[in-house]
């Protein structure tokens, strides 16, 4: 792959280089807990001082495991489905995914999509739609008679509550029987980022983040009118004796539900 300057990107643009730098940290390490051989050639193809975010973690690469069940669940029932990526970033979830028969469209801004096409592999399956994903003419581009899985990864939190309900209805009445999953935060974080904004290292501060939804709020999506079943789904074990218990077990206690960050699947009916 070519190296590409992506000094050019930022405001919620350039949290996709923060998760692509997270996840390819985690992948190649000896003990990482996600195999993403394509999330680190993209990073090193991508001419960027990633330093400048601070420490890694592994809590990106445990949100695209969920993400990676859940579509593989649903893969399983619909391998030639649709999978619709929305505000995809930097994310490598194709090649972790692609079995061969899905059609997957990617929904993001143009600078995003422009450096996708220029390091990223050519694949007929694999569109682009080059849009806001609250731009609801992504729509038409979709072919939804094998299924549809729609993905919000890492986009919601950015965003105001009545654009996220208005997008969640639309999908809702366009493409019953499909899904839709997406993640988000607790309210304190929220709250947090909306007074000192979130900072991760001396030199990045990620932007505000004014959605939050957990899991106790579930009822609220229930009465979208098209919205059949909503669930949380469960978190991997995490890297770590700690984590490897912990992180289950917390994903399963009803009292902390208001607590931590959900992974949430929507059932369209």
């Amino acid at each position: 792959m070519p190296v590409i300057d992506a000094r050019h990107l930022d405001g919620i643009s350039e949290t996709a280089l923060l998760t692509l730098y997270q996840r390819a940290t985690e992948a190649a390490r000896p003990d990482g807990i996600i195999d993403d051989p394509m999330a680190i050639a993209l990073r090193d193809s991508i001419g960027y001082d990633y330093q400048h975010f601070g420490r890694t973690h592994q809590a990106t690469a445990l949100r695209a495991l969920v993400f990676d069940n859940a579509s593989r669940k649903y893969l399983h029932t619909h391998p030639r489905a649709t999978v619709v990526a929305l505000a995809e970033g930097l994310q490598t979830s194709f090649w972790r995914l692609d079995n061969g028969e899905l059609t997957w469209l990617s929904v993001d801004l143009e600078p995003i999509v422009r450096l996708r096409q220029q390091l990223l592999p050519v694949k007929n399956r694999l569109q682009y739609c080059t849009q806001s994903a609250f731009d609801y003419s992504w729509m038409d581009q979709v072919d939804d008679s094998n299924g549809v899985l729609i993905t919000a990864e890492g986009i919601f939190q950015y965003m105001q509550r009545p654009a996220v309900f208005g997008l969640i209805a639309a999908c809702a009445r366009r493409f019953p029987g499909g899904q839709l999953v997406f993640d988000s935060i607790p309210w304190l974080l929220s709250v947090y980022s909306r007074r000192r904004g979130f900072k991760l290292s001396a030199d990045y501060t990620a932007p505000p983040m004014p959605f939050w939804f957990t899991a106790n709020q579930y009822d609220e999506l229930r009465a979208i009118p098209g919205v059949r079943a909503v669930r949380e789904l469960p978190a991997p074990p995490g890297r770590g004796r700690f984590l490897r218990w912990a992180i289950p077990i917390l994903y399963r206690l009803p009292r902390v539900d208001r607590l931590r960050a959900p992974v949430t699947l929507v059932e369209f009916g």
